[in-house]
């Protein structure tokens, strides 16, 4: 402790903080994580007696290597946040640095105003990141970078110093050079510095607005009015900490429309760059074929054809005009294009952006499978000389055999292109150092800047001198030693440069690690260390302002190790064997991954594909291999048993549970929250009433109607409703004649020998059946998920499993495609939870269209994760957590649904949570659709 703040020196968080979004890789000599501002002063204070570094980190997201070094990292983006005031009046507002952007652009929407800089991570960049890169953003052609807002800054130097700084008049520039201190040394050198050297700051800092690289100290030239804050932005880090922001506010546009301008190449889109901008666009960003050709089956729907693509914003004062504007422009452009449209719906639009903003984790792999980095992805150039600095970049991939997607802000002329350099060999880094100082060499006989917006960092600090002259870079220096003149802040950072090919968090996973694993990562190329790759840091997972699954527990938490990010920092580490030291029996990863739900939300929200609930799996598996394990691993890993066993005297079983004493025994011994209610035990399972459907089927669609445990023994009346459903469409529906199990428990607990010799049983049963051609209609959405994702990774190569996967449905994709239309007619409105499964590999369309085929008003929630998860909800210790995520959005959500609309989801967890923690009932799509059926 100092001064009240607690430098955090502990494995897991140390590990936490190695890395950035970047290449890079320090450990930190600890972590702050201040409350107030004050605690940000105690925290610089405590450095300073140590003689440490100082690094300033907001969100984390910093893809050049500008928020993670070997010092003390102080975090502000976990408390040190929030909007301390906004003037409508004025257009300004003043920000504490970890605010994230999105929250000051809620704040500022309903007054018809908007942050100008936009980066495609606004849901989880902070403020002090932004001004600490100079960040721009898709809308920067119309409204600026981040130094055209900020209006004033207060700002802590390492000396303890506190300074407000902004424009400064002559006479107020000498007044405070006058004072004591370092004020008064600050202002008097930085005067000096502008007046020894006004011709060569005129001459070599332009004003082309991307020139983000270096120091911007063109702001100090009195035509510019001596800006001290405009000439520490984009310093990152390595002068001042800051500690809150005063900026300005753009008007939002009237009206808004997206044209889409189809193009044969990249480049020709690249060319076509100087006659768009003319027309006063909000944004021009391109995106290539390579770049939609990783997106998932669907996604790109709506795109005019071409093999690039630029989306231009144009604002008018009606829609009408807007749109008249968008249409000439893309005539004007008639001769060049390969097609266009025009979007005024903003719903239509959204859908499209998603593309671009979700650029840098879809170019994290290539077409291929191929990994691709950073470490050239924010040159820019003027946009006129974009398309030739383009030809001459593929020219030199080409020569050095690279390949890229390419996307970015074209109309500001600055690119985002992750490349798929060899960093895991030395002849690789080789090749990976002198490709930079070639780019570097390109982009300055080009007149560009080696950043656009990312800031230099480690990964261009170096190559700083192919751009600027000796005596700039000289300037620069002078400049650091003003604020900074014992080194302490951000160091190897612009000044003094770490080298670019150093210090790289890349490393081959041991093969005494890889060797054991038990699942096979087919996406991966079979190795849990090129998985464990997979998350470069981009922090989607920290959004708590938008829709989605992921992540449930970060959300509840705010911590970074419960995010999918931070899990996947830990595992990283574990691999790497320096920080984390004890590999699978790791307590720091274990810890991180307890509070993991499971929920698969990363697989489908996170733009790298993180399957974290595969990698808990994984970890568990190996982290308990030998010894013993939780008594929860014991009562719910193996709950099929329990459930079977229950089953032969129901009666007697809801008895005992249903008494007060008997109820908590069994959760004591079973490792069971406390507060959760047991759940009710069928009178006569499914499978026992129904024999009759054990049998071959006579008619021309037979489907094997999956009888998972939960809808067996727990709530048969769902596998019921589906059989009469499912009939009533034309199926011919058979049980199995034999008892089945998807192993999902022993999976989620990470029992994978035992998930494995279950499954191999349940193929031997099924094998049969689907060689004769019959679906498998899954009710459960976490055991259809199962079936149609994990399955390939526990059995690679198994040919009946991957028959299995190909022919399991979900009960809405049936009627889809069912032998007959299905006579249901309801007149309800329902409100919907989407199980996680579901909505990460399973989809929901096919639920929405059986819905309203049948009358139903459906509005399906937006509502992440219900918080049960399977086991997750039920195991001691977890309640809390559980309950957090489902106040998060879903029970509010709820609680705002009349009484008499009805509550669906298909998952039992999902429908247990809601009982438990809302009281109302809810019912399955099943259930829903029988009752139109008898009206």
């Amino acid at each position: 402790m100092n001064g009240g703040v607690e430098i955090l020196t502990d494995t897991a968080t140390l590990a936490l903080y190695t890395t950035d979004a970047s290449n890079y890789r320090h450990v930190p000599l600890g972590v702050v994580l201040p409350e107030t501002v004050d605690d940000v002063i105690a925290a610089v204070a405590a450095a300073r007696e140590r003689g440490a570094p100082v690094v300033a980190r907001g969100g984390g997201t910093s893809v050049a290597g500008n928020s993670c070094g070997p010092g003390i990292v102080v975090d502000t983006s976990r408390h040190v946040h929030g909007v301390r005031w906004l003037d409508p009046a004025a257009r300004l507002a003043r920000v504490a640095p970890g605010t994230v952007l999105d929250d000051l652009q809620a704040l500022a929407a309903p007054h018809g105003l908007r942050f100008g800089p936009d980066p495609s991570t606004h849901s989880r960049c902070t403020l002090g990141g932004m001004i600490g890169n100079n960040a721009c953003g898709s809308h920067s052609v119309a409204w600026g970078r981040t130094v055209d807002v900020v209006r004033e800054l207060d700002v802590l130097l390492y000396d303890g110093t506190r300074l407000t700084v902004g424009p400064t008049t002559p006479s107020e520039v000498d007044e405070r050079a006058a004072r004591p201190g370092s004020e008064g040394r600050v202002f008097t050198e930085l005067r000096a510095l502008v007046r020894d050297n006004l011709a060569l700051l005129r001459k070599e800092l332009s004003t082309w607005p991307r020139r983000v690289s270096g120091y911007g100290l063109e702001h100090l030239l009195p035509e510019n009015g001596f800006d001290v804050a405009k000439a520490l932005v984009g310093s990152e880090g390595t002068c001042v900490t800051v500690l809150e922001a005063t900026v300005a506010l753009a008007e939002l546009p009237r009206h808004r429309v997206l044209a889409v301008l189809g193009f044969a190449s990249d480049i020709a889109a690249a060319d076509a760059v100087p006659e768009i901008l003319p027309w006063s666009p909000l944004t021009v960003e391109g995106v290539d074929a390579q770049l939609v050709a990783l997106l998932e089956p669907g996604r790109a729907d709506g795109l005019p054809p071409g093999g690039a693509w630029l989306f231009v914003e144009l604002a008018g004062e009606s829609p009408a005009e807007a749109a008249a504007r968008a249409r000439e422009l893309a005539a004007s452009l008639d001769s060049v294009v390969t097609g266009s449209v025009v979007l005024d719906d903003p719903a239509a639009q959204r859908r499209l952006w998603r593309i671009r903003e979700e650029g840098a984790g879809l170019a994290t792999r290539l077409a291929d499978g191929s990994e691709a980095w950073p470490g050239w992805e924010d040159a820019a150039v003027p946009p006129e000389r974009l398309g030739s600095y383009l030809r001459g970049f593929k020219e030199l991939m080409a020569r050095y055999g690279r390949q890229s997607v390419v996307y970015g802000h074209y109309g500001e002329g600055c690119l985002h292109l992750r490349l798929d350099f060899d960093l895991l060999s030395p002849p690789g880094i080789t090749d990976f150092r002198g490709f930079v100082e070639e780019a570097a060499d390109l982009v300055a006989a080009h007149g560009g800047s080696l950043s656009g917006e990312h800031g230099d960092g480690q990964a261009r600090s170096e190559l700083l001198s192919r751009m600027y002259s000796p005596e700039m870079m000289a300037l620069f220096g002078r400049f650091k030693a003003i604020f900074d003149p014992d080194g302490r802040m951000n160091p190897g950072i612009l000044v003094d440069p770490r080298p670019v090919d150093a210090d790289l968090r890349v490393r081959r996973a041991p093969l005494a690690l890889e060797d054991v694993t038990v699942l096979g990562y087919p996406e991966d190329q079979g190795r849990f260390g090129q998985a464990m790759r997979r998350c470069v840091g981009v922090g989607k997972c920290r959004n708590t302002s938008g829709g989605g699954v992921m992540c449930p527990s970060y959300r509840a938490t705010r911590e970074e190790q419960h995010s999918t990010r931070g899990r996947a920092h830990l595992l990283a580490e574990m691999v790497n064997g320096e920080v984390i030291k004890d590999g699978w029996r790791s307590e720091e990863v274990a810890e991180a991954l307890d509070l993991c739900l499971s929920c698969k939300g990363c697989l489908s929200d996170c733009p790298v594909d993180v399957d974290m609930a595969t990698y808990k799996a994984e970890f568990l598996h190996q982290h308990y291999r030998g010894r013993v394990r939780p008594a929860s691993h014991y009562s719910m890993g193996w709950l099929p048993l329990w459930l079977r066993g229950a089953a032969l005297a129901p009666r007697v079983a809801n008895f005992f549970s249903r008494r007060r004493w008997a109820a908590a025994a069994l959760k004591r011994a079973g490792g069971i929250a406390a507060e959760r209610a047991l759940p009710e035990f069928a009178t006569v399972p499914f499978t026992k009433a129904r024999k009759d459907l054990r049998r071959w089927a006579s008619g021309p669609r037979p489907v094997v109607l999956w009888p998972d445990s939960f809808n067996n023994y727990l709530t048969p009346a769902v596998l019921d409703a589906a059989t009469e459903v499912l009939t009533a469409a034309g199926y011919d529906v058979v049980l199995p004649d034999r008892g089945v199990c998807c192993g999902l428990t022993w999976v989620s607990t990470g029992q994978l020998d035992t998930a494995k010799r279950v499954l191999r049983r349940t193929l031997e049963v099924l094998r049969p059946y689907l060689e004769a051609g019959y679906e498998v209609a899954g009710l459960e959405p976490s055991c259809t998920a199962l079936f149609r994702g994990d399955l390939a990774a526990l059995l690679p190569g198994d040919a009946t499993a991957e028959l299995l996967a190909s022919r399991t449905r979900t009960f809405a994709e049936l009627l889809a495609d069912a032998p007959k239309p299905l006579e249901a007619s309801l007149d309800v409105e329902t409100v919907t939870q989407v199980h996680c499964h579901q909505h990460a590999v399973l989809g929901f369309a096919a639920d929405e269209a059986a819905m309203a085929a049948a009358g139903v008003r459906n509005t399906t929630l937006d509502a992440g994760c219900c918080g049960l998860a399977g086991n997750f909800g039920f195991e001691r210790g977890h309640y809390d957590v559980s309950k957090a995520v489902a106040e998060d959005r879903m029970l509010p959500a709820l609680r705002a649904a009349p009484d008499s609309t009805v509550v669906l989801s298909d998952g039992f967890s999902c429908r247990t949570q809601i009982e438990q923690e809302s009281g109302r009932r809810a019912v399955h799509l099943a259930e829903l659709l029988r009752r139109g059926l008898h009206r």
